[in-house]
């Protein structure tokens, strides 16, 4: 039995009842089980977390594995791309499996349930299918070819195989109940017709087992003792039992499945279809685009791997379905750059000060902490000359007494520098404020221990030498969609909801030390937020992501709504 000092949730107590019923702890074995169909998003980075981390607690092999059973909308890139993300969370699969590795067993299966009655070959259209299925609460009625004799199914299906017929035209169906209270027991497909290329088994198949009948197979080969899904698949689970009655060899671990609830997100979409959408008409610029519920948007943005797991487990595993606010991924986010993100200097508005009693021509390297929150403090040098930036709100000619940054004739200090006092002001002929004079104490020097430097001033602000400074492009990033649940009416397009607010572009100028920065590197601005370097950055261009503030401006913004 597994050890665990933590209270247990519902699946881990199905996993521990069934050790205590004489499953081995040698037979677990975990799977997570995506369609290579689109990239994987938030919900799908709570199933990776659940999957993989019981594998960690139970010492349990999980499987990653493809249900690649439509070629129709299934691409490599799509692969690659979920294994790039679950390796960039930070787990490991045992094996790396296909659906489509089992076709031909799967097709044997078929076979053999052909030969004991339990399926057979339909040729109505979709549209007569779909009149004869009933409702909920009125009988469907068999097919017309529901007793075909199992010569002439057998016969069909191998030319269904062989590719002699067109999509549509034919269908394999088992044969359970069209009266079932369950609509998916009432004789439910499970291979049609598909003349399309495959991305791994190329044109060798022209039949596709359809999810329910390839799922639980699939499951029983690998030897999944658990199979967890999300809550609609629910009604499934009846035909999941059924199919393997009628394949399961009772010296084989029989899978077991059970649901849990999905935990949808706040102000996103994750509908693969609604992803495509966005990507497809341009609303976003790609799948890894930083406003993108996507993992690889995440990654993009300057999510870590860390806070993703860290916001999985905070939220949990549940029976229901809830709507969790996306502001506690972004204090999970916040909360570890804190510990990991080096501090910097960046100036996104800028107005330029000039120090008129700093010598003419001098320049200083000053020493600066890169993280308080390190075990072993590590320094960096920062440039300090005549003429520096500011932040434009950082200071105003007049102001009351909650103004504690820089206004004239009061002072501030620096960050890392010294304290200086507002003079005066040049302005351009609107009376616009174009730059700002002030004087420094020279004695004042952080860290120089005079005592001069250990005066209290009521503000400190940050800057950046403009002898010095790098120009760069900052992407300001805010939420996609300003509705919190914009898939929640459907009578209203979700992407009616759109932010048009959700990217700015400016450019801004950050300290030097960031020349040398890589990409995904993340930094925080001080007192701006937290920032990654993008892709799209160069030696001769950097580009900055805003990946989250310091604190929760959207708590503010709706406080007021």
């Amino acid at each position: 039995m597994s050890t665990k000092e933590k209270s247990l949730n519902f699946i881990e107590q199905i996993i521990e009842e069934d050790l205590k019923n004489g499953l081995s702890s040698a037979k677990l074995r975990f799977r997570f089980p995506p369609e290579p169909n689109g990239y994987l998003h938030i919900g799908h980075a709570s199933a990776i977390c659940l999957n993989f981390g019981l594998g960690v607690d139970y010492q349990a092999p999980v499987n990653l594995r493809f249900d690649d059973t439509n070629p129709a909308k299934e691409e490599q890139e799509y692969v690659d791309a979920i294994k790039r993300d679950v390796e960039w969370l930070g787990f490991k699969w045992a094996e790396e499996c296909y659906a489509s590795d089992y076709f031909q067993q799967l097709y044997d299966w078929a076979i053999l349930l052909i030969k004991n009655g339990k399926a057979y070959v339909d040729s109505q259209s979709s549209e007569e299918m779909a009149k004869q299925k009933g409702t909920p609460t009125q009988a469907g009625t068999n097919s017309p070819y529901r007793d075909r004799s199992v010569e002439e199914n057998l016969n069909l299906f191998e030319r269904m195989k062989n590719g002699e017929f067109e999509e549509g035209t034919h269908i394999l169906r088992a044969k359970i109940d069209m009266a079932s209270s369950n609509m998916l027991m009432r004789d439910p497909i499970m291979y049609r017709i598909l003349h399309k290329h495959h991305h791994r088994t190329g044109d060798d198949w022209c039949i596709y087992p359809m999810y329910d009948w390839a799922h639980g197979e699939s499951d029983y080969l690998e030897q999944i003792s658990h199979s967890f899904c999300t809550l609609e698949f629910l009604p499934h689970r009846e035909l999941y039992d059924w199919f393997l009655d009628n394949i399961f060899d009772t010296s084989k671990v029989r899978p077991k499945q059970r649901e849990f609830a999905r935990r949808n997100l706040s102000h996103t979409v994750v509908s693969k279809r609604k992803l495509l959408q966005l990507v497809e008409e341009k609303h976003v610029t790609g799948w890894d685009d930083p406003r993108m519920s996507t993992i690889s948007g995440m990654r993009r943005r300057g999510y870590t791997p860390t806070s993703i797991r860290n916001f999985a487990d905070t939220i949990g595993i549940a029976k229901r379905t809830n709507l969790i606010d996306v502001s506690l991924l972004e204090f999970c986010v916040r909360e570890d750059l804190n510990k990991t993100a080096p501090r910097v200097m960046a100036v996104l508005d800028p107005i330029k000060l000039v120090i008129t009693n700093y010598p003419e021509g001098q320049e200083e390297w000053l020493e600066a902490e890169n993280n308080p929150e390190e075990e072993v403090l590590t320094f960096r040098k920062v440039p300090f000359s005549k003429e520096i930036y500011i932040e434009r709100e950082d200071f105003k000619e007049e102001a009351d007494k909650k103004f504690f940054r820089l206004t004239l004739g009061t002072e501030v200090r620096l960050k890392n520098a010294y304290i200086i006092k507002g003079e005066s002001v040049v302005k351009d002929a609107d009376g616009n404020i174009t730059e700002i004079h002030a004087t420094y104490d020279p004695d004042s020097r952080s860290g120089s221990g005079s005592e001069a430097s250990k005066r209290k001033v009521k503000g400190t602000i940050h800057w950046v030498s403009t002898q010095h400074a790098v120009p760069a492009e900052i992407r300001i990033y805010d939420r996609l969609f300003s509705h919190e649940s914009p898939d929640g009416n459907k009578e209203i397009d979700f992407k009616e909801f759109i932010n048009p607010d959700s990217l700015k572009v400016i450019t801004g100028y950050v300290e030097p030390s960031l020349l040398t920065s890589n990409e995904l590197d993340r930094f925080q601005f001080q007192r701006l937020g937290y920032f990654c370097v993008d892709r799209d950055s160069s030696a001769n261009k950097l580009v900055f992501n805003k990946t989250v503030g310091l604190r929760d401006t959207w708590a503010k913004v709706e406080s007021k709504e």
